[in-house]
């Protein structure tokens, strides 16, 4: 049986330096604004030497994503229907909005991607993402029957929690704008978690 000769380490090397160029180009300009030329010049590499390792623009996009899917969804996976359901509803919103801090241009990256439709990740939404989100919004959908959070969809808490933790990524520049020198994340954390405490927690 064949297999893939293993990279040497001067190629790992590259290959990450591509990858990690790529990030900081595409989440900066998308797909579109972005090419290979600009790429291979923030990898420190030549042209020529880029398409050694990936033959198109598309090619390197498609590695990124594949690689960011996982830790997309790591998150909502890690929601377990077996804890507290408040604490872990708000620990999901903790790890989404940790996420918008330590990893900006990778949900800028996925966000593009979104705008766009979703070309070459619609697959993965409609199959992988789904089945996660139906999965999980049945362990909520159980936990309001039972009273132990108050009554909510559990859809859209989900995407609230996406668009409330991703914007401080994704809207990076506005949200910076309008705080000036505060730092975004100084108070995000309390603000969410008294928003999602107070909508979520039974009445009486």
């Amino acid at each position: 049986m064949d297999s893939k000769p293993t990279p040497t380490r001067i190629q790992a090397r590259n290959r990450a330096a591509i990858l990690e160029a790529a990030l900081d180009v595409f989440s900066a300009q998308g797909f579109r604004g972005a090419t290979v030329d600009e790429i291979a010049a923030a990898a420190g590499l030549s042209k020529p030497n880029l398409l050694y390792y990936f033959p198109s623009k598309e090619a390197i996009h498609e590695a990124l994503l594949a690689g960011l899917l996982d830790t997309w969804l790591d998150p909502l996976k890690a929601l377990n229907a077996g804890g507290v359901p408040l604490e872990e509803l708000l620990a999901y919103m903790r790890r989404k909005l940790e996420m918008s801090r330590e990893m900006p241009r990778e949900s800028r990256l996925f966000a593009n991607e979104i705008v766009q439709g979703a070309p070459r990740i619609a697959a993965v939404l409609s199959t992988d993402l789904k089945a996660l989100v139906d999965a999980k919004s049945k362990v909520i959908a159980r936990w309001v029957a039972e009273g132990h959070i108050a009554p909510v969809h559990p859809y859209h808490l989900i995407f609230s929690i996406w668009s409330l933790t991703q914007h401080y990524a994704d809207f990076d520049v506005q949200v910076r704008a309008v705080l000036g020198a505060e730092d975004p994340f100084e108070h995000a954390p309390d603000f969410l978690e008294t928003l999602y405490r107070r909508l979520l927690t039974p009445p009486g």
